[in-house]
């Protein structure tokens, strides 16, 4: 079950211009050297692998979330191991954060080491067939391999600001040393070019999760009620927005926070009346077949 064709295209001329930023920082900054971009790539690499490996515990130590039983959530169980054989997939593990404010989030490298968590919040807002359409759309993150994407665009982006760092303090001789005008301009305009382009690959994901979590479950109106609950819910009750979770708020179904404690240009998720908007016009397609 694939993501939508559009959707796919978009991402893939969104990681073309996030690569065409990194170049161009690099001849900026050394010339056409590849030397610093080698070293930023590499530096790059290493903080957002070992970010890749450890987002699942980190979230999940974020959210104060714990393994449940199915004798605990029977109806989580129920839906998500009907949701996974119908994919074909193996049953991920399953945990509940003690916060009230209302979310979801699935993470893990890949099917085999996925963890699909919900909070209290939502268990205690959503009817069971919302909670299906939700697990179902956590369960396509996972499934589409989007944790990899964003960490792979996340690397990327920070290739821009490691570059700027090099090339400032660590730059070669008098003629290899790069322009300093063109290093400051890297060095703050570089890093907020890719991090809007990394936010729009976040975006992209998010409608890409929606549509397939529909496709899974064949009720798009499950999932845009859902959303329609969590948005007004999300802001009754916001997780604080402290560093550990700003780093994964991208994991989330909702924007876990005030939309006045995020910047609407560097949003991780797209406008919920749009989501919702598309998810309805998806319901209204499977009624004219």
């Amino acid at each position: 079950m694939g993501h939508g064709h559009f959707n796919g295209v978009k991402t893939a001329m969104l990681f073309g211009l996030l690569g065409g930023v990194v170049l161009l920082a690099s001849w900026l900054l050394f010339g056409g050297s590849q030397q610093g971009l080698l070293v930023g790539l590499v530096i790059a690499l290493v903080v957002n692998g070992i970010a890749y490996w450890t987002s699942g515990s980190v979230a999940v130590r974020a959210m104060r979330a714990r393994p449940v039983t199915e004798a605990e959530q029977p109806a989580m169980h129920r839906i998500v191991r009907e949701l996974s054989e119908r994919a074909g997939q193996p049953m991920p593990q399953l945990y509940v954060s003690p916060t009230s404010a209302p979310n979801a989030f699935a993470t893990g490298r890949n099917p085999k080491n996925a963890k699909v968590c919900a909070t209290q919040g939502i268990l205690d807002i959503l009817d069971e067939r919302e909670l299906r359409g939700v697990l179902g759309h956590e369960l396509m993150h996972v499934y589409n391999r989007d944790i990899l994407t964003s960490s792979i665009a996340a690397a990327m982006a920070s290739v821009i600001t490691y570059l700027a760092y090099i090339a400032m303090f660590f730059g070669g001789g008098d003629r290899e040393r790069p322009n300093p005008l063109a290093a400051m301009l890297i060095l703050f305009l570089g890093p907020v070019a890719a991090g809007l382009v990394q936010m729009a690959i976040s975006r992209t994901r998010e409608y890409d999760a929606d549509e397939d979590g529909a496709q899974l479950t064949g009720d798009p109106l499950a999932l845009a009620s859902a959303l329609s609950k969590l948005e007004r819910g999300v802001q009754a009750r916001p997780l604080a927005p402290e560093q550990q979770l700003q780093n994964s708020s991208h994991l989330f179904i909702a924007n876990p926070f005030r939309a006045a404690d995020v910047k609407s240009l560097f949003a991780t998720h797209p406008p919920m009346a749009e989501r919702i908007a598309r998810l309805e016009a998806m319901a209204y397609g499977y009624r004219q077949r």
